[in-house]
């Protein structure tokens, strides 16, 4: 775990790999439960029999589901107790390579991608790749784009 207590800490680990985070299942309960949060209840995420004869043979975690998980598996490699706010700005260049099957398990893979002085403080950019267990492409590549206040 690498913990940032200032803002040079941060600045000085720019364009570094922090590390990755712990293996965790996707399984099926938690993609139902994102269905009924979100209201996205297509067959290809919920109905295990229809999604057997689909393109992947089963059914796969919502796009979004594995994107909201970024923030926990990032608390798992690294955290900010940089003083002052820390509000979430946006997400850069989310993309959805693979599709991720429900049963499989996946971690983050995080660096920080850039560190910018804003007039309000620091913006931080950090990139995030979760990858499948044992296959060769992410299920998602993501940016998340921090304010820090002082």
């Amino acid at each position: 775990m690498r913990v940032f207590n200032t803002f040079d800490e941060l600045t000085e680990a720019a364009g570094t790999e922090l590390g990755t985070s712990d293996w965790v299942s996707i399984d099926q309960r938690r993609v139902n439960a994102f269905a009924d949060a979100t209201g996205d209840h297509q067959w290809i995420h919920v109905d295990l029999e229809r999604a057997k004869e689909g393109p992947f043979g089963g059914t796969i975690a919502h796009g979004y589901l594995t994107l909201s998980l970024i923030p926990w598996l990032g608390s798992q490699i690294f955290s900010l107790q940089t003083p002052g706010a820390k509000l979430n700005y946006g997400v850069n260049k989310v993309r959805f390579p693979t599709p991720l099957l429900v049963g499989k398990r996946i971690r983050s893979h995080v660096s920080i991608a850039e560190v910018v002085d804003i007039p309000a403080g620091k913006q931080l950019t950090v990139k995030h790749t979760i990858e499948i267990e044992d296959d060769p492409k992410p299920a998602c590549v993501a940016e998340t784009v921090v304010l820090l206040l002082p």
